[in-house]
């Protein structure tokens, strides 16, 4: 048949300084995909913030490997005040951090592969550290996603996890930032930019109907 000309409407590699990606409306098909040429990672950092009214479950940030759907996911539950992080397929629960609703928030997750624990940094203040996985990296080439949550490689989105709001400043690091880092990052004060995503230069593809937008922080 002829090509939807529809479905892939952006790509590009750009400064979104000053801008946010806003996913409008419910689907199982509306979403960025972010591109690295990384292929191992022996600890990961991803940062980003968030603005959303949603009380149901939704993926925030999905990295999937041929090898592990959930190789790095951020997933929020229904339940308030509680989020999942998932490393290599295995997962921690954090609970108790204010999840806002209407309110932009700055969300950093960590995970090393030598001791397994993962944290959670929500607007500059930590979870506890729990145990994931350890003893082995994130390996092989990434598909990672804003606005689906992966359920296989690249694919396997439902409608009833998709993120619904405004996402910006995404930044992923092949390290565990320091607080000292995070709290830069929460603050927007001269932080380093992520080394594996840099919402400053991010190799982005829209599928759908996602918009960039300036930001409007509140």
């Amino acid at each position: 048949g002829l090509p939807n000309y529809q479905t892939v409407r952006t790509s590009g590699c750009a400064d979104l300084s000053g801008k946010m990606f806003t996913f409008p409306q419910q689907t199982s098909t509306a979403h960025v995909r972010l591109s690295t040429t990384r292929v191992d990672f022996r600890a990961v950092t991803v940062c980003l913030r968030s603005f959303t009214d949603l009380s149901r479950a939704y993926g925030l940030f999905s990295l999937a490997t041929p090898s592990a759907a959930n190789d790095f996911l951020l997933f929020k539950t229904a339940t308030a005040n509680q989020i999942y992080v998932y490393a290599r397929n295995a997962d921690a629960l954090f609970d108790g951090q204010e999840y806002t609703l209407n309110a932009w928030l700055s969300v950093c997750a960590t995970w090393d592969s030598a001791s397994g624990l993962g944290q959670v940094w929500l607007n500059g203040k930590p979870s506890s550290r729990k145990f994931t996985k350890s003893g082995s990296n994130i390996k092989g080439r990434t598909i990672i996603t804003l606005g689906q949550e992966q359920d296989s490689y690249g694919g396997g989105f439902d409608a009833k996890q998709s993120f619904v709001g405004m996402i910006s400043d995404v930044h992923m690091w092949d390290y565990v930032l320091s607080p000292c880092e995070i709290s830069r990052y929460t603050d927007n004060i001269n932080f380093t930019p992520g080394n594996v995503l840099n919402w400053r230069a991010l190799d982005f593809q829209i599928t759908g109907r996602v918009l960039r937008e300036g930001v409007e922080w509140v």
